[in-house]
């Protein structure tokens, strides 16, 4: 695995490591109140972030042009602001990161269909 792939992978390890670390803090302290938060990072940074490692990796023409790496960038800077929003919104601090974070994420996920859609056939 290399390019956009191999980074993708790397932010999907990050954040599952990342994610189970939260997890066990959560049940040693019995304080599941971010778990919302918890989830997220889960989802997005795991699970999101390695299915497009996958995509990538298993269709290399896909990532090749400016497209997949403005994927890379907007997909790191939401998953970068959703999460810590979604923790500020949870102890009323307000919801802007978070709001921000989920369009972002929105747009990374739109980027993601472009490039799927424009690299069909392209395999």
């Amino acid at each position: 695995m290399k390019g956009i792939a191999f980074y993708f992978m790397v932010l999907a390890v990050v954040s599952v490591v990342l994610g189970m670390v939260w997890g066990i803090q959560m049940s040693a302290t019995q304080n599941h109140s971010l778990s919302p938060a918890h989830a997220h990072l889960n989802l997005i940074g795991w699970v999101s972030m390695a299915l497009f490692a996958i995509y990538y990796h298993l269709v290399p023409s896909a990532a090749q042009g400016m497209l997949p790496k403005l994927h890379l960038l907007v997909a790191v800077v939401g998953l970068g602001t959703i999460v810590p929003g979604i923790v500020m919104a949870l102890t009323q601090q307000g919801e802007t990161l978070a709001k921000i974070g989920s369009i972002l994420t929105l747009v990374s996920m739109l980027m993601f269909l472009a490039v799927v859609v424009t690299s069909r056939g392209r395999a």
